[in-house]
């Protein structure tokens, strides 16, 4: 497989906007700031390093979903996902190129959050005699 995966740390620029497809699929769409910083040792201070990163994301269905009921403009987070370009016309003709994030995993730094875990139950993808429990390999410790 040759996709372009990418892993980003950066702050949410603005809260989530949550929508659904027509055929009832959630996606959150929201942008992510991301900037280098350096430590100056004579000053003590962190200075930015560069220009502001903002990468547009879309997380799908329940990572869409929690997304945005948990997070909010500012806070800190981790995304993973695959690159994707797309182009499209603008209502005055002009044609545009974007690059955007379609995220697989997003997560917070817990050295700056305190997380409560709900974990969700999970169906089989296959239902009927002889299918397997989960296919899910995080769903049992390998203790």
């Amino acid at each position: 497989m040759n996709e372009n995966t990418l892993t980003l740390a950066g702050r949410l620029t603005a809260d989530p906007e949550l929508r659904f497809t027509p055929s009832g699929a959630a996606v959150a769409s929201f942008t992510v700031a991301h900037n280098d910083r350096t430590f100056d040792k004579t000053t003590n201070e962190w200075k930015d390093a560069g220009e502001t990163l903002f990468l547009r994301c879309s997380a799908w269905r329940k990572t869409g979903e929690n997304a945005a009921e948990s997070l909010r403009k500012g806070d800190a987070v981790f995304v993973t996902g695959r690159l994707k370009q797309r182009s499209y016309e603008t209502s005055d003709g002009e044609k545009r190129t974007v690059v955007e994030l379609d995220v697989d995993t997003l997560s917070v730094p817990l050295d700056r959050y305190s997380v409560q875990i709900n974990r969700e139950s999970r169906q089989p993808a296959m239902a009927g005699a002889g299918a397997p429990a989960s296919s899910d390999p995080f769903d049992e410790p390998p203790f």
